[in-house]
């Protein structure tokens, strides 16, 4: 059985513990408020993560790729919505999945991309069944709730022999926020304006039995949920130090880091040099951009103790520089000798588990399982 001590760095952990803790925060909420809870699997894209969330309570999943269906599908997984907007040369792959069994939801949010369902649904016997994704905060992409549009595309689909199951949503700019009462305005912004399309494509005398929106800064701070049928959250399964930023996770429950070795110094310079570079950490720099800034990740003990003040200030393709973030620290040879073994905590959890073909569970024993990750559209 392996350990921290024995692994080869860089490489990706999960803190069982941590995640489990994760999971039952989320699945507790979403269940006080009475809806159903359908994970986005995007962020670790993993098989033993998922079975972890449907073992909680999860009622199917969120995929980002169609390669993440078909992995989710062939682990018994059935029911799974593709939250991306569909283009007709995906129908295909998304015909197979069907015709296999799998209850495959799609979205769309313009005529033309309905139109290209119902006449690939046409020719091939198939009755699609479609989601209309709705803007609710200007961040991305969907049909504002009040745009005639959102009509067009639903009549578009019914009248094509398409089912029309309902409207889906993600307040994307909740990453934004850094307050409970900004958090709790944009979890009711998001709801509200969701259920107000619903009504509208219901008084139009179209079907719309699905409410589903989610992210999960919006999903941990929602306060009452009347009118959705089923949140999607994704990144709250190991969170990260964007999350920590926005306000919904402390740095312990942070459950992915990588694993890293000090292998020399720059003393005058005050930097520790670990075999941890972009390549294991991901060049994304997400907390730049927040009130406070963590380089590309917070320093931890191999223990997961956080190293206060020291942060990965530099990345290369595979060195990674830790810097005291208040000056230069001319000890630092003495706080971190070579051979130190180090955990870093990300900025994105899903950018850094991106970089890693496998994941090293760590149980409450310190003892690493190998789950591996997979990747693909």
């Amino acid at each position: 059985m392996s350990s921290i001590s024995t692994l080869d760095t860089p490489c990706a952990l999960i803190d069982v513990t941590r995640m489990a803790g994760n999971i039952s925060r989320m699945q507790s909420q979403l269940d006080r408020l009475g809806v159903r809870f359908r994970p986005h699997v995007k962020t670790a894209k993993c098989q033993e993560v998922a079975q972890a969330q449907i073992e909680a309570g999860a009622q199917g999943v969120t995929v980002s790729t169609l390669k993440e269906a078909e992995e989710f599908f062939d682990s018994g997984i059935t029911d799974i919505v593709y939250a991306v907007g569909i283009v007709a040369t995906k129908l295909p792959q998304v015909l197979a999945l069907r015709r296999r069994g799998c209850d495959l939801k799609i979205i769309a949010d313009s005529v033309p991309a309905a139109q290209a369902v119902v006449a690939f649904g046409q020719q091939h016997g198939e009755r699609f069944e479609v989601w209309i994704e709705v803007d609710v905060d200007d961040h991305r992409s969907g049909i504002k709730p009040d745009d005639d549009l959102l009509i067009a595309v639903g009549r578009t689909l019914v009248d094509g022999g398409m089912q029309l199951g309902g409207v889906l949503a993600h307040a994307g700019s909740s990453y934004e926020c850094n307050t409970r009462a900004a958090l709790v305005a944009m979890a009711e912004q998001e709801r509200s304006r969701s259920v107000h399309a619903a009504k509208r494509l219901r008084a139009a005398g179209l079907p719309c039995p699905v409410v589903s929106i989610g992210s999960t800064p919006t999903a941990l701070s929602a306060e009452q949920l009347e009118g959705v049928t089923e949140v999607r959250a994704g990144v709250y399964v190991f969170f990260d130090l964007v999350m920590h930023n926005v306000g919904v996770c402390t740095l312990d429950e942070i459950a992915l880091s990588v694993l890293t070795t000090v292998i020399g110094h720059q003393e005058d310079k005050g930097w520790a040099i670990v075999d941890a570079g972009w390549m294991a950490l991901s060049r994304d720099r997400g907390t730049q951009r927040q009130p406070q800034d963590f380089g590309y990740g917070q320093v931890c003990t191999a223990d997961g103790e956080v190293l206060a003040g020291y942060v990965v200030s530099g990345a290369n393709q595979e060195h990674g520089i830790i810097a005291a973030t208040a000056g230069v620290d001319k000890t630092i040879a003495q706080r971190l000798p070579i051979g130190t073994r180090l955990r870093i905590l990300p900025n994105h959890a899903c950018a850094t588990g991106a970089q890693h073909p496998v994941y090293q569970a760590i149980d409450a024993d310190g003892n690493a399982s190998a789950w591996p990750r997979f990747y693909g559209w």
